[in-house]
């Protein structure tokens, strides 16, 4: 399990708290890089073969590439709104600079094109509510296919409030199934927080789970906090779990070795029913569709 799961800080190196990318034991496609930044401090990064999306987790920064300057607005914090994000393709050059101080996560993946810099405002960012009840989440699907356009990435993060669970029911997508399945490794990296309104300050903690199957063995079940990341390189995942008092987030970043760009997923067999039970539930009344 230890392979799959890091803990905040376990793969730092001198400009990231967390580094994971392609080429490390066992994985081949996706990377995250995450780091805090004072008032005008700056991380320059040579893309190579690695397209990125830069997402600020907190505050706002400007991106030099190309010869111009993009700014980003961000906000105060993962669980208040959605963040504008920036596109960069392979082969190039690019410097982040904070701008007041903050958190940023440089999500990529391995790429064939190279694609032009773009930009996504946060009110472009479909903020699309998913499941019913005490399966209820927000996602933002900042990075997706026909929101973003890029070679390979697929990136969104997701809200669940205290108590909740999502990534559920588990689902996988290990394999090249045309119309019904990708082939997609996964990242999840994790920000927690207590609730609003606790009455104490709480330790949050949240779970997740990761199991394969006979042909392809895999079992982690994570205690995580803020800033553990956890590693999906196949099998059923979630659910992710949110206990009470403590609200969750995640960022996913994916990609894989199939020509198409696409998120097609199956559930598995033996907890697929649990969607037909939405259709006579409520959204959680903590979520709503714009922040």
């Amino acid at each position: 399990m230890s392979q799959w799961v890091h803990p905040a800080g376990t793969t730092a190196d001198a400009d990231f708290d967390t580094r994971v990318l392609p080429g490390d034991p066992g994985w081949a496609h996706t990377g995250l890089q995450v780091t805090d930044l004072a008032a005008g401090e700056s991380r320059t990064v040579e893309t190579g073969e690695l397209e990125y999306i830069v997402v600020p987790l907190s505050g706002g920064a400007t991106v030099e590439v190309a010869g111009e300057s993009h700014r980003l607005a961000g906000r105060s914090d993962v669980f208040t709104a959605a963040t504008d994000v920036l596109y960069v393709p392979r082969g190039a050059s690019f410097t982040l600079t904070s701008t007041t101080g903050g958190r940023y996560a440089l999500c990529s993946a391995t790429a064939r094109e190279a694609l032009p810099v773009s930009y996504l405002p946060a009110a472009s960012v479909p903020d699309e509510l998913r499941g019913a009840g005490t399966a209820s989440r927000r996602v933002r699907n900042f990075g997706t296919p026909g929101v973003l356009a890029a070679d390979s990435i697929i990136a969104c993060e997701v809200i669940t409030p205290a108590g909740n669970w999502s990534s559920y029911p588990p689902h996988k997508h290990d394999e090249e199934r045309e119309g019904v399945e990708t082939s997609l490794e996964e990242i999840y990296y994790f920000e927690l927080r207590t609730e609003p309104g606790a009455p104490g300050a709480g330790n949050a903690f949240g779970y997740q789970r990761v199991y394969g199957t006979d042909e392809r063995p895999i079992d982690v079940l994570a205690e995580v906090r803020s800033g553990d990341v956890v590693l999906v390189p196949h099998g059923w995942h979630g659910p992710a779990m949110a206990p009470p008092g403590y609200d969750m987030y995640y960022l996913n970043v994916m990609a894989g070795p199939g020509a198409t760009r696409a998120w097609l997923i199956c559930d598995d067999p033996t907890h697929a029913w649990v969607r037909q039970t939405w259709a006579g539930q409520a959204v959680d009344p903590r979520l709503t569709t714009t922040e």
